[in-house]
């Protein structure tokens, strides 16, 4: 790996990424389509995973519990963006939130996106973005997806 200009490049090998949505999603059809796809390292970009409606997707306390226990026990890893989290979503006044954060990301996504980088380009492995919305193009991950495309990253939507 070269680092170069804030960005992590791998040579000779071109940089992917995959997004998923876990709402209408049983736990074992959401784990199956991550393995189906050779994920082994969930980006999880919700602002609160605290709050998920559903036990299984929520973050607990203790990662024996929740989401991470539900990833563990399919061998695969867990890390949570806070960074990424959408600001703009529970703003009852503002309809246009995706505008909003592909502003934000437009302006500050060198310093919001650069965990991201890092992880998603180590040569093993493969990361998943992951947000409740089932259809990612009713969410903000599609927004992160697009500035990953614009960092040079091949962007899979497991829908």
């Amino acid at each position: 790996m070269i680092r170069a200009a804030g960005r992590v490049e791998n040579k000779g090998r071109p940089k992917s990424l995959w997004t998923i949505g876990y709402g209408g999603r049983t736990p074992a059809e959401f784990t199956s389509m991550l393995k189906e796809n050779g994920i082994t390292t969930v980006a999880d970009v919700r602002l609160r995973p605290d709050r998920a409606s559903m036990g299984s997707y929520s973050r607990a306390k203790s990662p024996d519990k929740g989401i991470e226990k539900l990833l563990s026990s399919e061998g695969i890893e867990y890390i949570h963006f806070l960074e990424l989290g959408n600001l703009f979503l529970d703003d009852i006044f503002d309809i246009a939130w995706k505008r909003r954060y592909a502003a934000l990301l437009a302006v500050s996504g060198d310093i919001l996106l650069e965990r991201l980088i890092m992880v998603a380009s180590y040569p093993q492995g493969r990361v998943c973005l992951l947000c409740a919305e089932k259809d990612y193009r009713s969410c903000h991950r599609e927004e992160i997806a697009r500035a990953m495309m614009e960092r040079e990253f091949i962007v899979h939507h497991l829908m």
